[in-house]
C-alpha cells in the first residue's frame, strides 16, 4: 500500500508545475502541506494495519498453539482413560478367575460324601428293631444309636430314635430317655410317632420324679396333637395333676 501512496505523491508532484500558473506561491505550499498531510495519514494507516495485520498473525499463531497443545491433552488422557479401563477390565477378569479356582478347590476339596447301600441300612434298622423286640435293650440302643450315627439322612431317623428311647426307658435311664423322645418331637414333628414321643417323654420323666416338665410334655401333647391317641390318654392325666 506504501507503493500507491508514493505513486500518488509523484504524479501530484509532477502535475503540479504544469498548472504552475493557476496558483500562487501561498495557494502551492498550502496545496504541497495538504499532500504532506494526506500522506502522512496514509502512511498512518497503512502502519496501523501493518501492525494489525501482524497482530493478528500473532494471535492466529498463538491459537493454532494452544489448540495443538490441547489436542494433545486430550490424547494424553484419552489414552490414561482407556488405560485406566482396561485395568479395571483385567482387574475384574482376573478377580472372577481367581474366584473360580476358590470355588473349584474348595469342591475339590470336600470329601466326597459316601453312597449308602439301601439293603445294609434296612438290614441294619431291623436288626436293631428285632434286638428290641427280643427284650435285648441294651444291644438294641447300642444298635439304633450306631444306625443313627451311620445314616444321618434315613428315612428311619426318627422311628431309631424312638426305639433308642424305648430302650433306654426299659433300662431305667429314664433322663436320657425322656430326652431322646423329646428329640423325635422337636426334630420331627409331623412324623407319625412324635404325639406317642412327647407321651413316652412325660412318662420318662414322671419315672425321673420331674412332674413339673412331664406336665409340660402333657400340655404341649394336647396342644399340638389334640385329635391323636396319645391325646386322649394325656388329657385325663392332666386332669388329675
Amino acid at each position: 500500500m506504501q507503493k500507491y501512496v508514493l505513486a500518488a505523491v509523484l504524479a501530484a508532484a509532477v502535475a503540479f508545475p504544469a498548472h504552475a500558473g493557476l496558483f500562487d506561491d501561498e495557494e502551492a505550499r498550502l496545496r504541497v502541506e495538504k499532500l504532506r498531510s494526506e500522506i502522512a495519514e496514509l502512511t498512518k494507516r497503512v502502519d496501523t494495519t501493518s501492525k494489525n495485520q501482524l497482530d493478528f498473525a500473532n494471535q492466529f499463531e498463538t491459537l493454532r498453539g494452544d489448540i495443538s497443545r490441547l489436542r494433545g491433552q486430550i490424547e494424553v488422557v484419552t489414552y490414561e482413560l482407556e488405560a485406566a479401563q482396561k485395568r479395571q477390565k483385567d482387574f475384574y477378569v482376573d478377580l472372577d478367575n481367581r474366584l473360580r479356582k476358590l470355588e473349584t478347590a474348595a469342591v475339590e476339596a470336600k470329601p466326597a460324601e459316601p453312597k449308602i447301600d439301601p439293603a445294609a441300612e434296612t438290614r441294619d434298622y431291623e436288626a436293631a428293631l428285632m434286638a428290641f423286640r427280643s427284650a435285648k435293650f441294651k444291644d438294641a440302643y447300642n444298635l439304633f444309636a450306631a444306625f443313627i450315627t451311620a445314616y444321618q439322612k434315613s428315612s428311619f431317623q426318627p422311628s431309631a430314635h424312638y426305639w433308642a428311647a424305648s430302650s433306654l426307658y426299659q433300662l431305667k435311664e429314664y433322663p436320657r430317655a425322656a430326652e431322646v423322645f423329646g428329640a423325635v418331637a422337636a426334630n420331627w414333628p409331623e412324623d407319625a410317632k412324635a404325639p406317642d414321643a412327647l407321651l413316652n417323654r412325660a412318662n420318662a420323666l414322671t419315672a425321673a420324679k420331674d412332674t413339673k416338665a412331664a406336665i409340660q410334655a402333657l400340655e404341649l401333647l394336647v396342644e399340638k396333637y389334640p385329635a391323636s391317641t396319645a391325646a386322649q390318654n394325656a388329657k385325663p392325666r392332666l386332669k388329675k395333676k
